[in-house]
């Protein structure tokens, strides 16, 4: 009898916790699609003399109440854990993250009353570590991030909590066929385009769940969009991709992806190489070349993961113009660029780490200039 009255009130709590959940979230507005103008060469007259060309769009997932895309994989994972009775009133979350994601949930853990431990590698920017502490929420360092796992996992049991996992429940807990997920309203607000359908849309990978999600949603939905997913330096995804051979990890000591956010060093269980369409490898410094460079266009500091974004968008854009195929090319703004003013914004930090970004940051603004794409600092791979 004491067991049913202590269930009935587990009950009450949850059903309680997922309403403040589901507040939140209808006082949340969706996120903006940002259209980029190309220059010039980007716009032809096709054969029967109509204007054709392609087009770019960015999806600002910085707008979000946590500032991150991460803000909508949190929401998923502690709804999915409440209502599979994983978090009680008394559980304290722990998660294994390199900063944005830990963010989110924080946000989250504070806002149904649960205590939050998020354990990542000490070089995680200290913009990202207040944002974590002003939530309410509790940092665990560790030197090696190839350790995280293992670290969230012994907390789990030490505290008697709850190891949230976003690296393998990411493809789960996220409702891939609609539901306001990120690929229903990436169409939702392309569709009085001109291109409503997106020839590309273009990611990166850092647990899998969004690419997870992009790929079953357009086989689901029929939509003959291809989609590419980008991968930093140090990261196994796209070498795992390339061989098709989902039990590569780095080498030990090799340091792990020095782009925040993305890259891992492992194949994440969340990671679905099967509706991928194609990866491109993408160098460091081009990934900060594009983030300095996005944030200049659009007069708005954005994140390092989003200047790998953009430089794969670019590249399938430059195809685009050279083969005169008109369409759209969607990507991701992640995160703002305030959360790495004392990182990849900071000149000294980045000659520190070994980073240059000159002369992907010229190439980068000839390119805007004349349309040539530089040739031989990205690799692609694809698959029928």
């Amino acid at each position: 009898m004491a067991r049913s009255v202590e269930h009935r009130a587990d009950r009450a709590w949850v059903h309680r916790a997922v309403a403040l959940i589901g507040a939140d979230t209808r006082r949340s507005a969706d996120t903006h699609l940002l259209r980029v103008d190309l220059p010039s060469w980007a716009r032809w007259t096709d054969d029967d003399g109509r204007p054709a060309g392609v087009d770019l769009y960015v999806k600002d997932e910085s707008t979000h109440p946590t500032g991150s895309l991460k803000h909508r994989l949190a929401r998923s994972l502690f709804l999915y854990a409440l209502c599979n009775g994983w978090i009680t009133e008394t559980t304290t979350v722990i998660e294994a993250s390199s900063g944005s994601t830990a963010v989110s949930e924080a946000y989250f853990a504070k806002l149904i009353g649960v205590p939050f431990v998020a354990v990542m590698a000490a070089a995680t920017s200290p913009e990202k570590v207040r944002l974590i502490e002003r939530q309410g929420g509790r940092c665990h360092f560790v030197d090696n991030p190839a350790d995280v796992y293992a670290v969230a996992a012994e907390l789990e049991k030490e505290l008697g909590g709850h190891y949230i996992d976003q690296f393998t429940m990411a493809e789960r807990a996220t409702d891939w066929r609609g539901n306001n997920n990120i690929a229903e309203s990436i169409f939702e607000q392309m569709a009085a385009e001109r291109y409503p359908v997106p020839t590309w849309v273009v990611v990166g990978a850092g647990t899998g769940g969004t690419s997870a999600t992009l790929g079953r949603y357009l086989r689901y939905q029929g939509h003959d969009t291809s989609l590419c997913v980008v991968d930093p330096e140090r990261s196994v995804f796209y070498p795992a991709y390339e061989a098709g051979d989902g039990s590569l990890c780095a080498a030990a000591g090799h340091g792990g992806s020095r782009i925040e956010g993305i890259g891992r060093p492992r194949v994440e269980p969340s990671f679905v190489s099967q509706v991928i369409d194609r990866m491109i490898a993408v160098p460091d410094a081009a990934s900060i070349a594009g983030m300095r460079f996005l944030s200049e266009l659009i007069d708005r500091r954005v994140g390092p993961s989003t200047g790998t974004n953009l430089h794969g968008a670019l590249t399938v854009v430059a195809e685009m113009v050279a083969a005169r195929r008109p369409g759209s090319v969607v990507t991701l703004l992640c995160d703002p660029g305030e959360r790495y003013g004392s990182t990849y914004f900071d000149d000294e930090w980045l000659a520190e780490h070994g980073l240059t970004a000159d002369e992907q940051s010229a190439q980068l603004r000839a390119f805007w200039a004349d349309g040539r794409w530089p040739g031989g600092d990205e690799v692609g791979a694809g698959r029928a």
